[in-house]
């Protein structure tokens, strides 16, 4: 191989490199926005936009570079190491520290991409008289796209999972300076401040490896501001950020940021949910669980001796081997989700029931707040359609469906989506001290099953007291009306929800 077909191929594998590290930064930026700032959808939209955009400014300003180009590119290779690679770092320190959080979120992803754009640009006016220009464009439009591709597949699969968000950006920060210091090492003939360039590539090394080195101390430590009590748990998944703490021997799991229950008062919540519909349904042999991967819907539900299956189904993998293996978690759900009666499946509650076969006597969904159009999908009338298929004629089914307090429209959004669908439904509502008022419907595809029927009840509830009626009264500042419906088109209740809890 001739020096001009090895000074190419260096190059091109260089791109590889670095496409994959620059779109690993803005996964990284997208992912740690939706664990701080929720809605995924819309911190990834305007991640992608921004990254995007800010390519198309690092390209402008490259054509102003036109001396010692090689240097240049290995600066770039350096500086774009070293934000990138700090940025989930020195974000999540900023995180409630600074008012203005999301302008330098945005701003480091700016600066990274407008780094990232100038890289094709001056690698193709270091290649082009070397290689004809059809081939030139081809070769390094492939290998960058190529390493695109490798960073959107390990990223969700490899990356967050084993190394979670600073791990991933620090790792490929290291990788990032290694290409500069491999560039000086292989092209160092070609390059000008060789020296100079050299002291800062090494000194870059040894800022990111010092400060991977310490990530879980520095984790642990933006991690305990941010949450206050005491972490002992934390894993990240595919889907989300697991954090359990404890306070004063309770204990509170916060999913991405926000909580999910606290054992000193959870149980208000779960009785609410679950007992109206196993009390008002004619038949509970076959219960079927929507959500709910902390096993504690489930809890409630073994408690009644004529349950004889179990179906769960809740995305995150992760979560219900936590809840099945972890001695504080299985003492608290009581060890539910080990029960002979329980099956699990891992998968998306809404692709599953358009292949389920099977119909249920009893459905709970326990599904996270609409705060993102992907939850939003879990509150259309057409999933309520589609949960029709999977019920017995005489089946009741409850459903949280946010605070009636704080987020009126939203709630009543939920009610009247629903009721479009099935009439006979009727919303009711509970005080949880962690969460303020929260609310609930219960419905039936049967118009003549009375929702407030008590067919049986148990004597070692906590909480419920099996009148529903008592629970259904809703205060003048719980309503809401002229609500639209939410559909699959319009996502009108991640519009409500957002406009809501943005107030809060």
């Amino acid at each position: 191989m001739d020096k001009n077909k090895r000074f190419q191929l260096f190059l091109l594998v260089a791109v590889f490199i670095v496409s994959t590290c620059g779109l690993v930064y803005e996964l990284v930026a997208g992912a740690l926005a939706s664990y701080l700032l929720g809605d995924s959808v819309k911190q990834f939209s305007f991640i992608i936009g921004t990254y995007l955009f800010s390519m198309g400014v690092g390209s402008f300003l490259a054509k102003y570079i036109k001396r010692n180009l090689i240097d240049r590119f290995i600066e770039i290779e350096l500086l774009i190491g070293i934000i990138g690679g700090l940025s989930s770092v020195v974000l999540f320190v900023l995180f409630q520290r600074i008012s203005h959080f999301q302008f330098i979120l945005y701003f480091s992803v700016f600066l990274t991409g407008c780094l990232s754009g100038m890289e094709i640009p001056i690698l193709m006016n270091i290649l082009k008289n070397r290689v004809t220009f059809r081939e030139l464009v081809s070769d390094v439009f492939t290998f960058d796209y190529i390493g695109a591709l490798i960073a959107s597949v390990l990223f969700p699969t490899l990356l967050i999972p084993y190394l979670g968000v600073m791990g991933t950006s620090l790792v490929f920060g290291i990788i990032n300076i290694l290409v500069g210091i491999s560039l000086c090492i292989f092209l160092r003939k070609e390059i000008f401040n060789l020296r100079s360039l050299q002291i800062k590539a090494f000194l870059s090394l040894a800022l990111l490896v010092t400060a991977f080195a310490y990530s879980n101390d520095l984790l642990k430590y933006t991690e305990n501001n941010l949450y206050q009590n005491n972490i002992i748990y934390k894993q990240s998944t595919p889907y989300q950020r697991i954090i359990l703490t404890e306070s004063a021997g309770e204990y509170q799991l916060f999913l991405n940021n926000n909580l999910q229950f606290n054992t000193k008062d959870e149980y208000r919540y779960h009785e609410v949910l679950v007992h109206p519909a196993m009390a008002a349904a004619p038949v509970i042999s076959n219960v079927l669980v929507l959500g709910g991967g902390d096993g504690l819907v489930v809890r409630e539900i073994l408690k009644y001796k004529d349950v004889k299956k179990i179906t769960l189904v809740d995305l995150d993998e992760g979560m219900t081997n936590l809840f099945k293996t972890n001695e504080i978690l299985r003492k608290h759900n009581h060890n539910s989700l080990n029960s002979p009666k329980v099956t699990i499946h891992n998968t998306d509650a809404f692709i599953w029931l358009q292949q389920n076969k099977e119909k249920y006597d009893v459905v709970i969904i326990d599904f996270p707040d609409p705060s993102n159009y992907s939850l939003g999908k879990l509150y259309t009338t057409y999933f309520y359609k589609t949960l029709y298929e999977s019920m017995q004629p005489n089946a009741v089914v409850t459903v949280q469906t946010t605070s009636p307090y704080y987020a009126p429209k939203s709630y009543w959004c939920v009610h009247e989506t629903i009721g479009s669908v099935y009439p006979n439904i009727n919303g009711y509502h509970t005080y949880v001290p962690s969460f303020g008022e929260w609310g609930f419907a219960i419905f039936s595809p049967n118009n003549l099953v009375r929702l407030n029927k008590v067919y049986r009840k148990l004597n070692n509830l906590k909480f419920y007291n099996y009148n529903l009626d008592e629970f259904s009264k809703f205060s003048e500042d719980m309503k809401a009306e002229n609500v639209e419906i939410n559909r699959l088109d319009n996502q009108s209740l991640v519009r409500y929800f957002d406009e809501e809890w943005s107030k809060i």
